[in-house]
C-alpha cells in the first residue's frame, strides 16, 4: 500500500505528465488570444512537450516562457504572416464555394486551387514552429527549411494534419478537451517530428560538461 503513494509511482508520473499538459494548454490559449503571440507560443509549446513532458528535463513553465523569450521576434513575424495567410485563404475559399453555383466548372477549378495551396500552408505551418524551437537559423532559412522537410516527409506530414483534424473534431463534440489539446496534439505529432529532425541534427561534439551545450533532444 505504501508503494501506492510513491511519487515515483507510474500512476502519479501519468498524472503528473496529464496535469503538467494541462496547465500548459492553457498557457498556449491564453497566450495566443493577442494574435501576435501565437508564434512563439506555438515554438515554445513543441520546445515544452518534448523536453519536460517526453524528456523529462527541466520544468515546465521555465522552459516554456525560456523558449518563448528567446524565439520570440522571428516567431511573432513568421505567425503574424501565417495569420494573414490563412485569413485571405479562407476568403478565397468562401468566394470559390460561392461562385460554385452559378458557374460549377471555373468554381471547382478555384476551389481545387485554393484547397491545394491551404493543405501546403497547413503543412508549413506544422514544421516551422517546431524547427524554429530546435534550429536557430534565419527567417529565410526557417521558411526553405519547413517547405523542404513538410514535402520531404509527406507521409508524416499527412499524418500529422490527420491529428491535428481528429483533435478538432473531438473539441467539437467535448469541448472541454481544448484545454489539454494543444499538448497532446503536439505530444503525439512530436513522435513523428522528432524523427524528422533526427535526419538532420549535428553530431554531438561531446558531453555537455566538455561543450557547455545541452543537447537534451540527443539523448
Amino acid at each position: 500500500m505504501s508503494n501506492f503513494f510513491n511519487m515515483d509511482n507510474p500512476i502519479f508520473s501519468v498524472l503528473g505528465k496529464i496535469c503538467d499538459m494541462l496547465f500548459l494548454s492553457i498557457a498556449f490559449i491564453f497566450l495566443c488570444l493577442p494574435i501576435i503571440t501565437i508564434g512563439p507560443a506555438s515554438t515554445a509549446l513543441y520546445y515544452t512537450v518534448v523536453k519536460v513532458i517526453r524528456r523529462e528535463r527541466g520544468y515546465v513553465f521555465k522552459e516554456f516562457f525560456k523558449s518563448f523569450k528567446l524565439n520570440f521576434k522571428r516567431a511573432s513575424i513568421v505567425g503574424i504572416i501565417l495569420t494573414i495567410v490563412f485569413v485571405i485563404l479562407g476568403f478565397d475559399l468562401l468566394y470559390a464555394y460561392g461562385i460554385t453555383v452559378p458557374d460549377s466548372s471555373s468554381g471547382s477549378v478555384m476551389m481545387g486551387v485554393f484547397i491545394g495551396i491551404t493543405f501546403l500552408t497547413i503543412s508549413f505551418s506544422i514544421y516551422v514552429f517546431p524547427i524554429l524551437s530546435r534550429f536557430d537559423m534565419t527567417i529565410k532559412q526557417l521558411i526553405k527549411a519547413a517547405v523542404f522537410m513538410s514535402m520531404r516527409h509527406l507521409h508524416f506530414t499527412i499524418l500529422m494534419i490527420i491529428v491535428n483534424a481528429l483533435a478538432l473534431i473531438i473539441i467539437y463534440f467535448f469541448f472541454p478537451f481544448i484545454f489539454i489539446a494543444p499538448a497532446v496534439v503536439v505530444l503525439v505529432n512530436s513522435f513523428m517530428m522528432e524523427l524528422v529532425f533526427k535526419k538532420y541534427m549535428p553530431e554531438s561534439d561531446g558531453p555537455g560538461e566538455e561543450t557547455g551545450r545541452d543537447e537534451w533532444y540527443l539523448e
